[in-house]
Parts: C-alpha cells; sequence; structure tokens
C-alpha cells in the first residue's frame, strides 16, 4: 500500500539570516538609489510619531537624499502624515493614504471603544465624526480645538473624548508645517479627503477597492520573511491568517529557531548571513524594529527595554546590523568659533569593539553634516547602560 510522503520540514533560517533580510528590505544594507516617494511606497510607510523622523529615516536609506526637496513635496502634498497602522502617525504617499487608510480602520475603532468608550456611553459617535468632518474642512483644527468646538454641542461629554471620535473615525491628515524641515508647526488636522481633494478607496467616488491581500503581500516585501503575528503586530488588524493561506502556494516557507513559520515573497532578496552590515542611525520608532512581534532579528529583548517602552522611545543606532546603542544631536551656541557646536552622543546598550566604534563615529560626523550644516561638529561616547 502506498504512502503519502511527509512535506519536506520548511528551511530553518538564523537570526542573523533574518537580520541580514529584514535589513534589505528595509534600504539599511546599503543606502537605495530611489526617488523618495518609491522608498517610503516600498516600505510601506513610515511611522512618524516624530514629525521630523522622516527626515532621519531617509537619510539613512537612500543615496543623495535630499531632505529640502522632499519638505516641499510634503508642503505640496505629495506625501502626508496620518494615522495608519497601529493607530500610528505615519509618512506615506498621498495614494498610499487614500488607497490604504480603509484597510485599517478596524483598529481604529478598537482604540476609540478602549480607550474612550466609557466617557462617550450615549453618545452618537458617527454624528460626532460627521459635525468634526465639517468642522475640520472648513479650516484645520487640533485636537483640543476641535473637542472645544463640539462640546457647544455635546455639553455633557468631555470635550478631549469628542476630539478623539475623529481622530479615530475620520482619517486625519496632520497638515504643514508640521513634518517639514527644520521647522514646526501645531498639530492640526483636516481630513485626506479634502486634503488630497480625492476619496478614499472604497468610498462611492472612488474606482479604488481596498485590497487586504496586497497589503500583506507589500508587508512581506518589506519586512519578510515574517509571520502572521508579526504581520498582526505590524499593521493591528487580525485574521491575517486568511489572507496568507490564500497565497500559501506562491509563498516561500520558512521557519526560525522556535519552529514559527515565516512566509515571504519567493523572488525577494534573502541575503547571506555573514554580508557585512554598514552602521546606520534610525530615528525614534523606526520601522525596522517596530515592524514584527518577535523582534529578536534585530535587537536582544534586554536591549530593547532600554531605548522603547511601547509608548516613548530614543534614536538608535545600528552595528554589524543589530541595534547596539541609542544617540542623541546636543547643540550649543556659546562657542569661541562663533558658530553653533553639535555633538552627536553615542550610549551604547554594551561595550562596542574598535572597529565597530570606529565605524559609527564616521557615520555619525555624516549624520551631523545632514542635520546640522555649517556647526562646528564632534563625537562623543558616553558609558554603556551595561555599566549601569
Amino acid at each position: 500500500m502506498a504512502t503519502t510522503p511527509h512535506p519536506a520540514p520548511a528551511p530553518e533560517l538564523s537570526t542573523r539570516a533574518l537580520n541580514r533580510a529584514t535589513l534589505a528590505r528595509q534600504l539599511l544594507l546599503r543606502r537605495a538609489d530611489m526617488d523618495a516617494a518609491e522608498a517610503v511606497e516600498h516600505l510601506v510607510g513610515l511611522q512618524t510619531q516624530v514629525p521630523g523622523n522622516h527626515y532621519t529615516a531617509l537619510w539613512s536609506r537612500l543615496a543623495g537624499f535630499d531632505a529640502e526637496d522632499f519638505s516641499r513635496r510634503l508642503a505640496e502634498r505629495e506625501f502626508v502624515r496620518l494615522s495608519m497602522m497601529r493607530c500610528t502617525l505615519h509618512t506615506v504617499t498621498a495614494r498610499d493614504a487614500l488607497a490604504l487608510r480603509p484597510l485599517v480602520q478596524a483598529p481604529q475603532d478598537r482604540s476609540l471603544k478602549s480607550s474612550f468608550g466609557g466617557r462617550l456611553a450615549g453618545v452618537d459617535t458617527e454624528a460626532v465624526a460627521v459635525r468634526s468632518r465639517e468642522l475640520l474642512e472648513e479650516r484645520p483644527l487640533g485636537t483640543g480645538e476641535l473637542g472645544e468646538l463640539l462640546a457647544a454641542e455635546w455639553p455633557d461629554t468631555p470635550p478631549r473624548a469628542l476630539g478623539m471620535v475623529a481622530r479615530h473615525l475620520l482619517p486625519l491628515v496632520q497638515v504643514p508645517p508640521r513634518g517639514l524641515w527644520r521647522t514646526g508647526g501645531a498639530a492640526r488636522h483636516t481630513t485626506a479627503e479634502h486634503w488630497l481633494g480625492a476619496p478614499l478607496a472604497g468610498s462611492g467616488d472612488s474606482r479604488v477597492r481596498p485590497d487586504p491581500d496586497a497589503f500583506v503581500l507589500r508587508y512581506l516585501a518589506a519586512f519578510g520573511p515574517a509571520s502572521v503575528r508579526d504581520a498582526q503586530t505590524w499593521s493591528g488588524l487580525t485574521r491575517l491568517r486568511e489572507v496568507v493561506e490564500r497565497h500559501r502556494p506562491e509563498l516561500a516557507v520558512f521557519r526560525d529557531g522556535s519552529g514559527t513559520e515565516l512566509y515571504d515573497l519567493p523572488d525577494a532578496p534573502r541575503p547571506d548571513a555573514d554580508v557585512p552590515a554598514p552602521p546606520r542611525f534610525l530615528p525614534e520608532f523606526d520601522n525596522v524594529f517596530i515592524g514584527h512581534k518577535d523582534r529578536s532579528r534585530v535587537v536582544a529583548r534586554d536591549d530593547l527595554r532600554l531605548f522603547w517602552t511601547g509608548y516613548a522611545a530614543k534614536p538608535v543606532f545600528l552595528s554589524d546590523g543589530f541595534l547596539r546603542g541609542t544617540w542623541r544631536i546636543d547643540t550649543d551656541a556659546g562657542t569661541a568659533t562663533g558658530r553653533e557646536r553639535a555633538v552627536l552622543a553615542l550610549k551604547p546598550f554594551a561595550p562596542l569593539p574598535r572597529a565597530g566604534r570606529d565605524e559609527l563615529a564616521a557615520e555619525g560626523t555624516a549624520l551631523l553634516a545632514f542635520h546640522a550644516p555649517g556647526a562646528d561638529h564632534d563625537v562623543r561616547w558616553e558609558p554603556p547602560y551595561a555599566d549601569g
């Protein structure tokens, strides 16, 4: 009697192999010769809780990145910042804002209910959203300003809770000057449809339909190989196994050291584990460590707590492909030369080898030239976190 052969087990990928694959997808193994829009779409957006984070993130990824040009294009509405994956602010292209924002509405609904449901008991939130849209499309408003205006019509509900209805139920863009290069501005919002002059995918006026399958495949292109839980953590969505199973026949399947199945596009780059990885400086909440449930491919579990609480984070640097410490730039205008002095302070999680320190210092000098041109520059090492 013939027996059905068992399928061969999926090949195992080591942590270093996963690291190098992730760096390649995230454009961190070498600076890519890409236009900024092409890069932002490849990465499925950049998390930018801190308004200027897209500048450091793209400088570390793109050859010849021009921050002033990117800022101009942001002001001209080619890029926007709005709440996307995990209900967090992302910089995306206008095209992706309209196409992808409807796909991540469910986490927004859950977040509103869990965070403000009690304070909104008995309130018709759809009516609040409709009125919010009217107000925000008259002129951009901060969440607090919006809440105070809404409180005139819903006087028994806390203004902050009213303002958060729009934050979750509407696709709100943070308008410039917020997010512009070397410029600041209060967080004021209007709707994506009003700002971009086009409907969201799936709305009555749009010919584009939301496509969750394409969304997941784009995630794999930018973050794979990855598990279903990785994709769900990154997106904030549930039930993505259904999507993955629909595409299993066309995906490459691997497993990590714990046996978890990882999925990938067959032709996506998976460099050798020993490929050298250059030093890189990343902003708070960078894609490279925010895009997976299991972050061991880029950072040790004990090191993660040194720079990220889930709600607050510090800028970090990569050495040999892994997150090895935090950085900041301090400036001082009172120097003997009369020029501003910019100091890059590096604080490793644990002592680094001399070669790694030298590489980081060279890359750090270039970072200072990017962020503080015309200033006197210095790179300073602080004692490792391991020293207490």
